[in-house]
C-alpha cells in the first residue's frame, strides 16, 4: 500500500480516489479486445455483488459493454442478467451495454476459464475461496481486474494473490478491489490527516462489524454436500472465511491503511452463541480480537453477528495528541474540532470505484495497483480467525506461510469439502484449545 503516492495523485490529479500514478499502460486506449473502442467487461460471480458491480461498470462515462457471465450455477446467471437488465431500463442507461448472448453464458466450476478470453476487464465476484485462483488466471491472461473483497480464506490463498499481483504490476494491469473506503472522500482527507500526524502517534484504534447476520438458505432435498454448502457459502470457512474475514475486512483495513503497516501478532477469542444450528455452518457468529503492531500499538477488533444487540459499523483512533472519534472527525484533547466531514454531497463510493477504473483503461494508464494491500489486509483477518478458533497468540509470518489449504481436494457436484456434518446434522465448529489451525 503506497499512502505517499496516493496523496499525491489525489492532489495532483484532484480525483478523491486511491491509487498510483505509474506508465501508462501497454493497453492502449480503443485498442482492446476486437479493436474497437468498447471496453469489454466479463462478470465471474453472479450473486448480488457480482450483478451491482456489473451495472456500476456500466453506469460509468466509459463506453462498457459487458459481453460474458459466469457462476457455478445456471440459475444464478440468469437471474443476474434480468436484473442487470432491469436496472439498466430503471436508470435510464443504453440497453446496448448489455451484450451477452446464450452463447456467453457460463456455468459450472470451470466456467471463469471461458469469460476470460472474451473481455479486456474480469470482474470477480464469486465467494472469496475463488478469488485467488480466478485472479491468478485472469493476471496470467493479461486482463483489468476489479475484484470484490475478501481476496483469500487462507495462507495458500493470500500467497497465491500476493504473487499475482506482483505479476500484475509487471504488466501494468490495473487492479482495483472493492475496499471502496479507499475510493470515499469520507475517509480519505480523514486517513491522510492521520497519517500526517495531527493526533500525533497513534496508540489504539477500534474497530467494529456488529450487526445482526445475513441470510440462511434451507438444505433442499437432492442437494449433494457441494451444492448445499455453495449455496450457503458464508457459512463455510473455505468459501467464506468467516465473518471476520468477509465482512469485518473493511474496518480491519481501514486500520492498517491509517497505520500503515500490518499487524505482527494476533490474540483473541470467540465462539457461538446464537448460530448454533445445522444451518449455520461451522462459523463463529463473535470474535474479539487484539491486534499489535511493530510499533507496539494496538488494535482492538470486534465482529458480531447476533440479533436484537447492538448495530455498529465504523473505526476509530486514539492518539497523543487527539482522537478520531469515527469516521471523517477529528479532534485535539481539549475537544476542538479539527475536521468535520459533511457527506452530504459525497458520490458513491461503489460507483467511483468504477469510474476510476475505467476512466484509467480508456486512457490507456496504469494507475491502480490494489491487490497487495487487500491481500494483507485479508491475511490480517485471518490472523484474527485463527487466533480466536485456536485460543493462541499467532504471528504475522506464521499466518502467511501457513500451509492450511482449505480448499477441497475436487471441485465437483459430486465430491465432498473438507468439512462434513456430523451424523446429528451439526458440522463441527472450533474449539480453542484444541482446534489446529496453523
Amino acid at each position: 500500500m503506497q499512502s505517499l503516492d496516493r496523496r499525491t495523485f489525489v492532489k495532483n490529479s484532484g480525483l478523491a480516489v486511491g491509487g498510483l500514478v505509474l506508465a501508462p499502460s501497454l493497453l492502449a486506449a480503443k485498442a482492446h479486445i476486437d479493436g474497437s473502442d468498447a471496453i469489454k467487461v466479463g462478470l465471474i460471480g453472479c450473486g448480488g455483488r457480482g450483478t451491482g458491480a456489473a451495472v456500476q461498470a456500466m453506469s460509468t462515462s466509459q463506453n462498457v459493454q459487458l459481453v460474458a457471465m459466469a457462476d457455478a450455477f445456471r440459475d444464478n446467471v440468469d437471474n443476474s442478467y434480468q436484473q442487470i437488465k432491469g436496472e439498466l431500463e430503471n436508470n435510464g442507461i443504453a440497453l446496448d451495454k448489455l451484450q451477452v448472448p446464450e452463447e456467453h453464458k457460463f456455468a459450472g466450476f470451470d466456467a471463469y476459464k471461458k469469460v476470460i478470453p472474451l473481455c479486456d476487464v474480469v470482474i470477480l465476484a464469486t465467494p472469496p475461496g475463488f478469488r485467488p485462483e480466478h485472479f491468478e488466471a485472469a493476471v496470467k491472461a493479461g486482463k483489468h481486474v476489479f475484484m470484490e473483497k475478501p481476496v483469500a480464506v487462507d495462507g495458500p490463498g493470500v500467497r497465491r494473490v500476493l504473487a499475482a499481483a506482483q505479476v500484475a504490476k509487471e504488466k501494468k494491469l490495473n487492479v482495483v478491489v472493492g475496499l471502496q473506503r479507499h475510493y470515499q472522500n469520507q475517509y480519505l482527507g480523514w486517513v491522510e490527516l492521520l497519517q500526517e500526524g495531527v493526533i500525533g502517534d497513534i496508540v489504539t484504534s477500534h474497530v467494529y462489524w456488529n450487526g445482526d447476520g445475513v441470510w440462511v438458505r434451507e438444505r433442499k432435498p437432492g442437494q449433494t454436500e457441494m451444492e448445499y454448502q455453495m449455496r450457503n457459502w458464508y457459512y463455510f470457512n473455505w468459501l467464506c472465511g468467516d465473518h471476520i474475514t468477509e465482512q469485518h475486512i473493511h474496518n480491519l483495513d481501514v486500520s492498517n491503511w491509517v497505520k500503515q503497516a500490518y499487524p505482527v501478532k494476533a490474540q483473541g477469542m470467540g465462539g457461538r452463541q446464537f448460530r448454533i444450528g445445522k444451518d449455520y455452518g461451522e462459523i463463529y457468529d463473535h470474535h474479539f480480537v487484539e491486534f499489535e503492531y511493530a510499533d507496539g500499538s494496538r488494535m482492538f477488533s470486534q465482529c458480531r453477528h447476533i440479533p436484537n444487540t447492538q448495530f455498529s459499523v465504523t473505526e476509530s483512533f486514539q492518539g497523543t495528541s487527539g482522537f478520531a472519534p469515527e469516521p471523517g472527525v477529528i479532534k485535539t484533547r481539549s475537544g476542538y474540532v479539527v475536521l468535520k466531514h459533511n457527506t452530504k454531497n459525497d458520490p458513491n463510493p461503489y460507483q467511483v470505484e468504477h469510474d476510476v477504473l475505467f476512466e484509467a483503461i480508456a486512457k490507456g494508464e496504469y494507475r491502480f495497483a490494489d491487490a497487495e494491500n487487500a491481500a494483507k489486509s485479508t491475511l490480517t483477518s485471518i490472523m484474527g480467525r485463527m487466533a480466536t478458533y485456536s485460543g493462541l497468540v499467532i504471528e504475522w509470518d506464521a499466518a502467511l506461510n501457513s500451509e492450511m489449504d482449505l480448499m477441497p481436494e475436487k471441485l465437483a457436484w459430486d465430491a465432498n469439502p473438507k468439512v462434513l456434518p456430523g451424523k446429528d446434522g451439526l458440522y463441527p465448529a472450533a474449539i480453542p484449545g484444541f482446534t489446529k489451525v496453523l
